[in-house]
């Protein structure tokens, strides 16, 4: 009964290995593991990886460094271009925001701003998120700050 139960496991076992290379390998080069939201982290360690992104999923930082001692240095080529490790100066930047919509939403106009409800941040006409937000409405610049938003990175729009 014992020898049964441990034969159905290892089995289980080797049936889900190809699984977790599979999504590794279709992970994006530089990647130490992959956040609960679908996005890739580059962070050295999983501490704080995936912040703001529902936690860590799957981390392939520790099966990429085993994998990278076993393997002798001539064995594999040298990379063209190898990727950058990250710093504390672009630790932050590994998880980048979207673009912004195409278009637009329709209104706006001159001395209007739009507001993000999401984040509580407006944007000047001249700023690429201008309108295109997911959530969010065109108002005064004053009434945005009476209802306690912010200029985006602190810059007020010019008049």
């Amino acid at each position: 009964m014992k020898s049964s139960n441990l034969m159905v496991i290892a089995l289980a076992c080797l049936l889900a290995v190809p699984a977790v290379y599979a999504q590794q390998a279709s992970a994006p080069a530089g990647s130490t593991g992959q956040c609960k939201d679908g996005s890739y982290s580059t962070q050295a360690t999983k501490k704080g990886a995936c912040k703001g992104h529902k936690g860590v999923k799957e981390w392939y930082a520790a099966a990429g460094a085993s994998a990278a001692a076993a393997a002798p240095a001539a064995a594999a080529p040298a990379p063209a271009a190898a990727p950058a490790a990250p710093t504390a100066n672009n630790a932050m930047k590994a998880h980048t925001m979207p673009a912004p919509a195409a278009n637009a939403a329709p209104g706006g106009g001159p001395g209007m701003v739009w507001v993000n409800s999401s984040s509580k941040v407006y944007h000047c006409p001249s700023d690429k998120w201008y309108g295109k937000t997911k959530h969010g409405e065109y108002m005064s610049e004053a009434d945005a700050k009476a209802k306690g938003n912010h200029a985006e990175h602190g810059k007020a729009c010019t008049p």
